[in-house]
C-alpha cells in the first residue's frame, strides 16, 4: 500500500513540473512514448525511494516527462527469488532501456537478455565481475557507473585509525553473498598490515553471525571494525542491529554506507549516490536518442563525502582530531 501511495504522489509531483517545460521539448524527443524499465535490488526503503527520486528527477530535466513522453516500469526488491521474477517481468515488457542496480541484480539482468540495454548504478569492480570487457568501450548491451574503488578500503582504515589511534586490530564485515567479498578482504589484508593493525577476517554467511562477529572483537582490547556497502547488512533491521552492537560493545565502526551514520553509527566515508544515480540519467538519456551501451564508457565516481556522527565519537570516549572534523562534509551533533 505505501508504495502504491508513493508512486501515485511522484506522479502527480512530476505533471505538475512538466507544465513548465516547454513543447519544444517534447517536440525533439519525438512522439513515441518510450519504456524504462527499472530493478532496485533493495527493499522499497527511504533512502532506496530518495535515489531513485534523484535518477527520475534528473531525467525531468532532460526533458522526459513522466506520463507524457516515458514511461516507467520499476520493480523493487531484494531477495534472489523475488529478482529473478523480476528481471523476466521487466524483460518480457521490451523496455528501450533499463536502469538497474546494484550487482545482485544486473547479473540476473545480463543473463536475461543480451540486447535490452542496461544502465547499472551501485557495481564494484564491474570489469572483474565479467560484467563489462572493458571500461572504455564496454561491449555488448551493459554499461554503467561503479560504485567504488578497491583503494577505498584503505581510506576507511586510515579514518579508523585517526578517530581511534589504539586500534590494532581490525575486523571487515561483509556478507559472502557479495560476490566481490574475496577480492575485498584481499586488499583489506595487505592495506590492515601497511597500517601496523592486524587484520581479522569477519565475514557473514548467516545474518545471525552479526553479533558473533561484534562478540569476536570486542574480547581484545584496541579493536575496530569496517562494514563496506552490502546488501544484506543494509537492510533497515540488520543495520540497526549493527548500530546497536557497536554501541553496547563500544567498538569504533567505519561504514561505506551513509544511512548507517544518520541512523547513529560513528563515521561514514563512501561515494555520494545521489551523485551517481542523477549522471546514470544521462547514459539513459543519450541511450533513448539513439547511443548505443558499447559507445559509453564505464564511470568511476567523482564525489565521496566524509559524515562524523559526534554524539557516537563522545558516547565511545572518542576524541575526533579537528583535522578529521575540518575534512567532513557534515558533523552530526
Amino acid at each position: 500500500m505505501h508504495s502504491r501511495q508513493w508512486k501515485r504522489r511522484e506522479f502527480i509531483t512530476l505533471l505538475g513540473g512538466a507544465a513548465a517545460w516547454p513543447l519544444t521539448v517534447y517536440a525533439q524527443q519525438g512522439n513515441r512514448m518510450r519504456r524504462v524499465g527499472v530493478l532496485i535490488g533493495s527493499d522499497d526503503n527511504t533512502e532506496a525511494r530518495a535515489l531513485f527520486t534523484e535518477f527520475q528527477q534528473a531525467l525531468e530535466q532532460l526533458g522526459w516527462i513522466y506520463g507524457r513522453n516515458i514511461q516507467i516500469d520499476i520493480r523493487w526488491g531484494s531477495d534472489p527469488e523475488r529478482i529473478i521474477a523480476y528481471t523476466k517481468e521487466l524483460v518480457r515488457l521490451s523496455p528501450d532501456v533499463i536502469f538497474a542496480g546494484p550487482t545482485n541484480v544486473v547479473l540476473p539482468l545480463q543473463q536475461e537478455t543480451r540486447s535490452i540495454p542496461i544502465v547499472f548504478v551501485r557495481v564494484a569492480d564491474p570489469l572483474g565481475q565479467g560484467i563489462v570487457e572493458s571500461l572504455a568501450r564496454p561491449t555488448g548491451n551493459v554499461t554503467g557507473f561503479a560504485n567504488y574503488d578497491f583503494p577505498l578500503i584503505g581510506k576507511w582504515l586510515q579514518i579508523l585509525k585517526d578517530i581511534a589511534p589504539s586500534t590494532t586490530r581490525v575486523g571487515m564485515m561483509i556478507s559472502t553473498v557479495n560476490i566481490v567479498s574475496a577480492h575485498l578482504y584481499g586488499s583489506f589484508e595487505t592495506l590492515a598490515r601497511s597500517l601496523a593493525m592486524t587484520p581479522i577476517d569477519t565475514p557473514i554467511r548467516e545474518v545471525v553471525e552479526i553479533e558473533q562477529v561484534f562478540q569476536s572483537l570486542a574480547r581484545e582490547p584496541n579493536s575496530g571494525l569496517v562494514i563496506p556497502g552490502d546488501v544484506v547488512l543494509e537492510a533497515p533491521s540488520n543495520r540497526a542491529l549493527i548500530i546497536r552492537l557497536a554501541a553496547s560493545h563500544r567498538l569504533p565502526v567505519v561504514y561505506g554506507r551513509r544511512p548507517f551514520v544518520v541512523d547513529g553509527g560513528l563515521v561514514f566515508y563512501g561515494v555520494e549516490l545521489a551523485d551517481i544515480f542523477r549522471r546514470a540519467a544521462s547514459y539513459v538519456d543519450r541511450i533513448l536518442k539513439g547511443e548505443k551501451p558499447s559507445d559509453l564508457p564505464v564511470q568511476q565516481p567523482t564525489k565521496y563525502e566524509l559524515v562524523i556522527n559526534l554524539k557516537t565519537a563522545k558516547a565511545l570516549g572518542l576524541d575526533v582530531p579537528a583535522t578529521v572534523l575540518a575534512g567532513a562534509d557534515e558533523v552530526i551533533e
